[in-house]
């Protein structure tokens, strides 16, 4: 049984019962959910699903993402591999800065402040996996602009 390739309602004859599309127009492959994104169809995976993963793993999803081919060419997808690559890199030197100072000057009483401002970076983190997930475009103040940029 044919598809409808715009509403995914089961087609006998030349058009769409429901819609009206001729039956020439595209067909999703079998398998594929009717109605899903374009760029589910061609690439496997949705634009806002890729642009959460960026963020999963950080520094090695990030640069995934920006080497694998059909998700190289999306702009929305590159923007967020970047940003979670520049997020990653500004957490490691923060921490790495942060711990050094405090411990060079002594201010060991302060060192307690460090697993507070990482359960900041990790609640940042859930919230821009879920933000990517749900098709919304945070741009982070100082990494956003660079990231835009690169992408």
């Amino acid at each position: 049984m044919a598809f409808c390739g715009s509403c995914g309602a089961p087609v006998e004859g030349k058009f769409c019962a429901k819609c009206g599309t001729p039956m020439d127009a595209a067909v999703p492959p079998p398998g594929a959910t009717p109605g899903a994104a374009p760029g589910a169809a061609a690439t496997g995976m949705t634009d806002n699903a890729a642009s959460a993963l960026c963020y999963v793993l950080g520094l090695i999803t990030g640069i995934l993402f920006l080497v694998l081919a059909p998700y190289n060419q999306n702009k929305t997808i590159r923007f967020h591999a970047f940003q979670s690559i520049f997020l990653n890199v500004a957490w490691i030197l923060f921490w790495m800065v942060f711990n050094i100072v405090f411990a060079a000057l002594h201010l060991f009483s302060l060192l307690f402040l460090s697993p507070l401002i990482g359960l900041v970076f990790f609640i940042l983190w859930i919230y821009m996996i879920i933000s990517a997930y749900q098709g919304k475009t945070v741009v982070l103040p100082v990494i956003g602009p660079i990231a835009q940029g690169q992408a």
